[in-house]
């Protein structure tokens, strides 16, 4: 009887409990060009992906690869971009204002004019990275990430190495 109640509260918990796992469908949807505002692309796999001008607010793209990528003027506010490896990536305008960047790798990207107002910099790696234009960046903020020689940086700012 007891075995009985503890399997139908782990059972609860587990149907009440959201899907975390990621929306092949929607990634399909965004790999098409199409924007997918507030969709679940955990671990998305887009590297190498050209697609501008795409409507990302509040999606989830934890754990996803954006190696490579064109991502212009594409909207990534208030999204979920913890752990992201986005090496090499070409972000010119992209919006991430209140974003969270935990962890994510931005080595080597370009982010000139890219919006940061409010985003969540902590361990977010820019080594190599250009934002000479990007705005919202504070010091602050940028205490919070890191770079390297290489990192190109609006004036009067600086960042830790890594």
């Amino acid at each position: 009887m007891k075995s009985a109640l503890i399997l139908a509260a782990l059972l609860s918990v587990a149907t009440a409990a959201p899907a975390l796992a990621q929306d092949t469908g929607q990634i399909n949807r965004v790999r098409g060009g199409a924007s997918c505002a507030g969709c679940n692309l955990f671990q998305a796999d887009f590297a190498g992906m050209e697609r501008s001008g795409l409507n990302l607010t509040g999606a989830r793209l934890r754990q996803a690869d954006l190696s490579l990528v064109t991502m212009n003027r594409t909207r990534f506010a208030n999204a979920d971009l913890r752990d992201v490896e986005a090496f090499g990536g070409v972000f010119s305008g992209s919006n991430f204002t209140g974003a969270n960047l935990t962890n994510a790798s931005f080595v080597g990207t370009w982010l000139e004019g890219a919006s940061f107002s409010g985003a969540t910099l902590a361990g977010t790696n820019f080594s190599g990275a250009s934002l000479a234009r990007a705005t919202g960046l504070t010091q602050a903020r940028l205490n919070a990430a890191c770079g390297d020689d290489a990192t190109v940086l609006p004036r009067g700012l600086r960042i830790r190495a890594c």
